[in-house]
């Protein structure tokens, strides 16, 4: 073989490589998975009020990626023919005929799904029940039942998102700890603000595809409305978990900076509901999730470590 031959070789490969990790990426929502995964680990800081041990952090991340990656794996199955009409979701691997036989991908999904529960059933019961919950809300209650018939379909599906907070307050036995419930409301509140403004981006995407989304139901103007609220409501229940003795000021003047960042463009998409304003809105929704969780793992850890 030649040199331009070994070159060209070499080259596919790495093509391959790349074509493999997008797909997997894409296939497994492993940039939502990722903000999940941050979700669970702000509850399990918040329940510990300080570092957890290794070994549940490594627990949550390992059983949080196999549920949260099956359940989005599931959801593209399903909404496979769905996702072929809309631009924003037609390139995505199975609509766009990536792979030859889906229905592995189906059982494949299911097993993550399983194997996540199972692996943590044995010790930590609630936690298993956290897990579970999450991927039956996200497929069967949101996915399957809700998204093709409601308008209700992000605000009551988006207590998915809630459920990673609760499994990472269920790792470290405290699930019940009025933070971490706070934090599930704030998922839960989160959810639709960040949803509805991707959504209202897409609108023409969501209306060729027969999706009762809100901006595809009601005018941008009201749209915009309902927007507004829910992140005045997200935002209180960001401020609101500064009282949490873990947290404090440290949590609090980030918190603050990025949730007045939230509200004023919720303002100006309020003034101006058009796809530009809500596009910046969405992506400030996904700063403002981080950097709360990034705050609350930040809070808690000086306040272990350096006695804040």
């Amino acid at each position: 073989m030649g040199l331009d031959s070994q070159v060209v070789s070499a080259t596919r490969d790495r093509l391959s490589l790349q074509e493999l990790f997008r797909t997997i990426v894409s296939l497994f929502k492993l940039r939502i998975v990722m903000l999940l995964l941050a979700a669970a680990l702000g509850g399990a800081f918040l329940g510990a009020q300080g570092v957890p041990s290794l070994r549940m952090l490594i627990g949550i991340i390992v059983t949080g990626t196999l549920a949260a990656g099956g359940a989005s794996a599931i959801n593209q199955y399903i909404e496979r023919e769905r996702d072929a009409l809309m631009r924003r979701t037609q390139r995505r691997p199975l609509p766009a005929g990536e792979i030859q036989r889906p229905a592995a991908i189906l059982w494949i999904a299911i097993g993550m799904i399983v194997l996540s529960v199972a692996l943590t059933l044995p010790t930590n019961p609630l936690m298993a029940l956290y897990l579970a919950l999450g991927a039956a809300i996200y497929v069967g209650v949101y996915t399957l039942w809700l998204k093709p018939r409601s308008v209700l379909n992000i605000v009551i599906g988006g207590a998915a998102g809630s459920m990673a907070v609760m499994t990472g307050g269920a790792a470290v036995r405290a699930a019940s700890d009025p933070g971490v419930i706070v934090l599930a409301l704030l998922l839960y509140l989160w959810t639709p603000v960040h949803f509805w403004a991707l959504a209202l981006f897409y609108k023409d995407d969501y209306a060729t595809a027969s999706v009762p989304m809100l901006p595809v139901l009601e005018t941008d103007e009201r749209t915009a409305w309902w927007i507004f609220l829910h992140a005045a409501s997200t935002g209180f229940a960001a401020l609101v978990l500064a009282v949490h003795p873990a947290l404090g000021w440290l949590y609090l003047l980030p918190t603050a900076a990025i949730t007045g960042m939230m509200m004023v463009h919720s303002v100006r998409l309020l003034r101006q509901p058009d796809r530009p304003h809500a596009i910046k809105l969405f992506v400030t929704t996904n700063i403002f999730l981080l950097l709360v969780l990034i705050a609350i793992v930040a809070a808690t850890s000086a306040r272990q470590v350096l006695g804040f």
